[in-house]
């Protein structure tokens, strides 16, 4: 199984978005906290419908309970960022890798990027900062399960 996981993240919607689609392909969702709002906010809901009963997610106090957990599981991270060095389309993702979104305000601090297994990067026209977190998230995982199948 694939994973998603989010990194503090500080718009509800699309949060509830990436959450909407992890039910819809069935990834499971890693909610590294703290997060810029209430989980349980009303945007949320409305954002992830009645699809968040049907999403798997495991909330994480922090980064550094985050890293326990995915190192105890051996799930490779596969950053994605402005700032990675290979195209997502020429990653070789496997079954269990855990992609990382970070916060749309900041993305995530370079220690993060330093754990990272891999960082991988949606290419977009020169002059431009980045493609909607949730967009981001739905290409990627769009081809890693195209390539495990």
């Amino acid at each position: 199984m694939l994973h998603l996981a989010l990194y503090q993240p500080d718009i509800p919607q699309n949060t509830g978005t990436m959450l909407r689609m992890a039910a819809c392909l069935g990834v499971a969702v890693e909610l590294i906290e703290p997060a810029g709002f209430d989980v349980s906010d009303r945007h949320l809901r409305r954002s992830g419908l009645d699809y968040l009963d049907h999403v798997a997610i495991t909330r994480h106090r922090s980064w550094d309970a985050f890293q326990a957990w995915r190192q105890e599981a051996r799930l490779r991270l596969v950053l994605a960022t402005t700032a990675g060095a290979l195209p997502y389309t020429q990653h070789a993702f496997r079954d269990g890798d855990c992609l990382l979104m970070g916060r749309e305000s900041a993305g995530v601090p370079e220690a993060v990027h330093a754990a990272a297994d891999a960082r991988v990067v949606v290419p977009i026209q020169p002059g431009l900062r980045s493609l909607n977190v949730a967009v981001c998230a739905a290409m990627i995982l769009g081809e890693a399960i195209r390539q495990v199948g």
